[in-house]
């Protein structure tokens, strides 16, 4: 399979409903299997529920990159963490996803975003990253033939790629075999609670008892969340992405300037994208929050398309409803997998730039095209956190397009929360009423 996972393909993880367990997870992706692994190590009893596929969504949808560069300093050390755990899983699955640690390349058009680079250096080294600064001419010996377009680099040479419609399945079945149990075409269509703290979840299938729920539900936590008076300013962007066919190698690893990015892949192509462009759909939510994203739309707004209508059934969209009965389908039901549409022309506009950039390539060929909705927060760091208005509920969302490379970092950070252990990282930043406490919402990185 070269594309994301979508509902064509055949469920593989479809096991009886289990009465009562630990743990319900909500979300089969990245961060749901991750929590359900080292859950499962703790010795809990973990149930994870997917409304359509496992990686149906982003986790399969994303660019691949295992990336510790350009990282916000908080969630730094979890993602060099994260790294480590990516290294063992790798070794101890056999690796049939692809993981290598071939670099990750910023690309600098102008010296201002040298001058960025050089800043974030100082997080580099309180880590102890193998970040380097690239002037011009060691930028040319790294990639011969490319067009001189750039100022120089930012390089990490440990960081990695992998194919993540391959990993992430391998990382379900992989916590499967630890006693994970994991429910495809299952959605949780409510929180039960008993004296204002969880008590299980009703889903489409029936009740499951459970003292303990996380919420990994990537675009679909907010309105989740909401519906229990959780108020969760999330939204989604959706990104764009490529194959192209097989091309001679121009970076083993992955690379970015402002008009596009790229990542080697396992079948000798690219997945390529369209460096920062995205495209915004406004819904209700959007409005709601629109105060609180206001410095991340000052940053971003010549790089999004902004889009009045939603299609049906989306998370924001205008018809899908906001609260239901958990005896009858909800919205989760309605949609399976989210599987947006991609901006062709954004695509287009990407595949010209990296024709430009190499020359001797030129402009690649289309294989395939897909898209993703990416859950995003208004400072783009995600929230980990307990939800202090439903005790026994934790929530782990808003990855902002960073959650596969760090997603195994964040399963055990999440699964320790959830254990009462120590999680071993200040999650200070990421707590949720950093929205409602009167702090300045500060911009992660936008390395």
């Amino acid at each position: 399979m070269h594309f994301p996972i979508s509902m064509a393909v055949p469920a593989r993880f479809t096991g009886p409903l289990p009465e009562s367990c630990d743990v319900v997870v909500i979300g089969a992706g990245v961060i749901g299997v991750m929590t359900g692994w080292y859950l499962a190590e703790r010795g809990f009893r973990v149930t994870v529920c997917e409304k359509g596929r496992v990686a149906g969504e982003q986790s399969s949808r994303n660019w691949g990159w295992i990336r510790q560069q350009g990282r916000d300093p908080d969630e730094l050390p979890i993602m060099v963490e994260s790294l480590r755990l990516w290294q063992g899983l790798a070794q101890s699955l056999g690796n049939p996803f692809g993981f290598r640690q071939t670099g990750v390349l910023y690309l600098a058009n102008r010296e201002e975003q040298l001058s960025q680079y050089e800043g974030w250096m100082i997080h580099a080294a309180a880590q102890g990253l193998d970040t380097r600064l690239l002037g011009r001419r060691e930028l040319a010996e790294r990639l011969p033939g490319a067009a001189d377009l750039w100022q120089g680099g930012l390089f990490t040479a440990s960081d990695a790629r992998a194919e993540p419609w391959l990993a992430v399945p391998a990382l379900a079945a992989g916590a499967a075999e630890r006693g994970v149990t994991i429910l495809e075409d299952c959605a949780v269509r409510a929180l039960d609670l008993e004296g204002g703290r969880v008590a299980g979840v009703t889903t489409e299938r029936g009740r499951i008892r459970a003292p303990e729920v996380v919420l990994a539900g990537g675009a679909w936590s907010s309105l989740f969340a909401r519906a229990h008076g959780v108020n969760l300013p999330q939204l989604s962007v959706l990104s764009s992405v490529a194959q192209t066919e097989p091309l001679p190698e121009i970076l083993p690893g992955a690379a970015a300037d402002d008009a596009f990015a790229f990542r080697r892949r396992e079948d000798g192509g690219y997945t390529i994208a369209g460096g920062s462009e995205h495209d915004f759909f406004i819904g209700p939510d959007a409005f709601r929050h629109a105060l609180k994203y206001r410095k991340a739309v000052k940053k971003d707004f010549l790089s999004t398309h902004y889009r009045w209508l939603a299609p049906r059934d989306y998370p924001d969209g205008w018809n899908t409803p906001r609260t239901w009965s958990k005896g009858a389908p909800t919205p989760f039901e309605a949609m399976r997998v989210l599987n947006p549409a991609p901006n062709l022309a954004t695509l287009s506009r990407a595949a010209a730039a990296f024709g430009r950039a190499f020359p001797g390539v030129g402009r690649p060929k289309i294989r395939a095209t897909w898209a993703g909705m990416i859950d995003t927060m208004p400072d783009v760091v995600p929230v980990i956190d307990r939800a202090p208005s439903v005790p026994g509920l934790t929530i782990a969302t808003g990855m902002s397009g960073h959650g596969f490379g760090i997603g195994p970092g964040v399963g055990r950070v999440v699964a320790d929360l959830v254990a009462g252990r120590p999680v071993g990282h200040d999650l200070t930043r990421f707590r949720l009423s950093r929205f409602t406490d009167g702090s300045e919402i500060t911009l992660g990185p936008s390395l």
